[in-house]
């Protein structure tokens, strides 16, 4: 395995994007973080107080110095194609990120996720590094197809009801023959262009379809990053709104055990698959009512609650089968949900 010199992060101001610049910072990498802050304009419900890309932006200023930040939208080919020279490593997080914000505008979520990707991919493949590439990916690219597996209802959550599917969903799910949003199909188009390039040696490359990936640094809203959202309305009672019955179950990841697995993937991708499921798996589930019981245990603090109808694209269970990344990469979550939540609060307390 080759440690990556030179490794440019998409997104870099993002939540996964920052992290990903202070992994290989930590590391001894020379690391360019390219954004273009465009994240609080594109999410209607994100406020001043939950920029993420500021916040991570001036993170990454004071505590990681070397790191070359550059604001710079992966929509523009040419200027992506020179910076992109030289590094023989993408990290590509670059994105809009919600599903409510693709049905408001879905023009300008196809071209920052389908068109974005293919730029970076087209990027990779001219210039003369010959970079690796990673793309941050979503379980939503699987659509309805995810709804029409049978689920059963228990006392505070779903859960399968299907024996095949007691790992997860794995990545021969089918993507055809449903019902998909504006987000999960940009995000499609630009997996299956991920999948071409790496297929037919133009790039190595790999999608990483992930279910939700939480932790320090991140300020979840009600469009996305949900176990952020719930958790900083929590510490700062402020009410919840639950579409749906708040039974729906998701895998959760922390952030660290992300970047471990695109590291494994970066470090050494000859021979690897172009897909991965990316999540914590069967291990590491929780419904969202269950999560607020969590957050009421470690804070002493239940915030109001309301509900609301179900939201277009939710899925009632979704978990992922990590199986190919365990054995493929040789990689495992290793921070618990009770855990990486405790490491969330301290940071949020402490900051």
């Amino acid at each position: 395995m080759n440690q990556p010199e030179n490794v440019l992060v998409t997104g870099g101001a993002g939540f996964v994007g920052s992290h990903a610049a202070a992994f290989y910072d930590k590391k001894g990498s020379s690391v360019t973080a390219l954004d273009n802050m465009s994240r609080i304009d594109t999410l209607d419900t994100a406020d001043g107080s939950r920029d993420t890309s500021a916040y991570n932006w001036e993170y990454l200023k004071e505590h990681h110095p070397s790191v070359d930040l550059i604001k710079a939208d992966v929509r523009d080919q040419d200027t992506l194609e020179e910076i992109v020279e030289g590094h023989d490593a993408i990290v590509h997080t670059a994105g809009q990120v919600a599903v409510t914000a693709s049905i408001q505008d879905p023009r300008t979520d196809f071209e920052i996720n389908a068109l974005g990707t293919f730029n970076v991919l087209e990027a990779a493949r001219k210039v003369e590094a010959d970079p690796a590439v990673v793309i941050a990916s979503t379980n939503k690219v699987y659509g309805d197809n995810v709804n029409k597996i049978p689920v059963r209802e228990e006392n505070s959550r779903y859960w399968y009801d299907n024996p095949n599917y007691e790992d997860g969903i794995p990545e021969s799910l089918s993507i055809d023959d449903c019902e998909h949003t504006p987000y999960g199909v940009s995000k499609l188009a630009a997996d299956l262009y991920v999948q071409d390039y790496a297929n037919r040696n133009e790039v190595d490359a790999a999608a990483f379809r992930m279910s939700c990936i939480y932790g320090p640094r991140q300020f979840g809203n009600e469009d996305q990053g949900w176990v952020a959202h719930f958790a900083l309305s929590t510490l700062r009672d402020e009410p919840i709104t639950i579409f749906g019955d708040g039974k729906q179950v998701r895998d959760v990841l922390y952030v660290e055990d992300l970047i471990r697995a695109y590291d494994a993937f970066l470090s050494d991708p000859e021979g690897k698959s172009a897909i991965y499921n990316m999540g914590g798996g069967a291990n590491n589930t929780t419904s969202l009512v269950e999560f607020l019981d969590l957050l009421e245990e470690k804070t002493g603090k239940r915030t109001d609650i309301s509900f609301d109808e179900w939201r277009e694209g939710d899925q009632k269970v979704y978990v992922s089968d990590i199986d190919r990344a365990r054995e493929e990469l040789n990689w495992e979550p290793t921070v618990d949900f009770e855990t990486g939540i405790e490491n969330f609060l301290n940071w949020y307390q402490d900051r």
